[in-house]
């Protein structure tokens, strides 16, 4: 899967680096990342889109999509210093990321899309439909309690156990 994509096999080979000192990830999950991370930026609408990755961490699935997706412009949020600084050193050569180390709460911009396997649907309850009116997430069986969102019906994620890609629509 990342031979097909050398930016991401450089991305991986980054993240197994500085996974050793700053553990931005767990290792034995890395690659299951990057399959969830493709499938949802497969499933994004056709054109070019701005995105919004909360809780970014190493960078899923939000750098997958954007290297995936050319066209569209991806924005890394990510209020932890140290997990921004590698989201930047691994970006770097990747013109279509953009990384806001701050939380995602206090980021004042709009976007298309907003992305997201790691971060609580209720952390994100209070601020999700004014970054964005459509919302992709990655997530266990559970459906996400977000009010003012009418979600598709859920899709499962191949090779995954009780794992879901959750599309949906902000209509507050």
């Amino acid at each position: 899967m990342l031979d097909e994509f050398p930016a991401l096999k450089a991305h991986y080979e980054l993240l197994q680096r500085w996974n050793k000192t700053l553990n931005l990830t767990r290792i034995d999950s890395i690659e299951r990342n990057y399959g969830e991370s493709l499938f949802l930026g497969r499933h994004l609408p056709a054109g070019a889109l701005r995105i919004c990755d909360i809780g970014s961490g190493a960078g899923f699935p939000g750098f997958p999509v954007a290297i995936l997706r050319p066209d569209c412009q991806v924005t890394l949020i990510e209020s932890h210093q140290r997990k921004a600084v590698f989201l930047k050193e691994a970006s770097r050569a990747v013109a279509n990321i953009r990384v806001l180390a701050r939380r995602a709460e206090d980021v004042r911009e709009s976007f298309d899309w907003a992305i997201s396997r790691a971060v609580s649907a209720e952390d994100m309850a209070p601020f999700l439909a004014r970054l964005a009116p459509n919302v992709a997430l990655l997530t266990g069986a559970e459906v996400p309690g977000i009010p003012g969102i009418e979600w598709e019906e859920a899709v499962p994620v191949p090779g995954g156990t009780a794992r879901f890609l959750r599309l949906g629509r902000c209509f507050t």
